[in-house]
């Protein structure tokens, strides 16, 4: 397991920083940018990306997770979010239920403006009595 360092939280911020850029927002606006860090190290990173039925976008943080998916990795170390530099912004329910699937519930979850990090926070706190993988039964074939 990687270690989470100051030089590891500011290079997730550099990356989420420069995919928020990326992100297609011609309703909202409002750009999000989201990093992952597996538990190896690698980073992943996602945007939003709107539709015009707005049920159908997908939010930054589901989209690094899809990504770190995609990717063949399973457990996030840690995810930094930052949204437009005018207020901290935490996941939405949706995102809060995909990152407790592949993330512990201590896991930090960096919430940042352009610049710094404005709420270190965890699963656990940001989604509280939450109902994970552990709750089903596993079927052995």
């Amino acid at each position: 397991m990687s270690k989470i360092t100051d030089e590891l939280i500011q290079k997730m911020l550099r990356e989420a920083l420069l995919v928020r850029e990326k992100a297609y927002v011609p309703y909202s606006k409002f750009k999000v940018g989201a990093c992952v860090c597996a538990e190896d190290g690698e980073l992943f990173t996602g945007c939003n990306v709107e539709n015009a039925s707005f049920r159908l976008t997908n939010c930054a943080e589901t989209s690094a997770i899809c990504n770190m998916i995609a990717a063949g990795k399973k457990r996030i170390l840690a995810i930094l979010i930052v949204g437009p530099n005018i207020t901290m912004i935490t996941p939405c329910g949706a995102c809060r239920q995909v990152i407790r699937e592949f993330a512990a519930l201590d896991a930090p979850i960096y919430l940042c403006d352009d610049t710094n990090v404005l709420l270190k926070t965890t699963v656990a706190e940001l989604l509280p009595l939450s109902f994970g993988p552990e709750h089903l039964p596993i079927k052995k074939s």
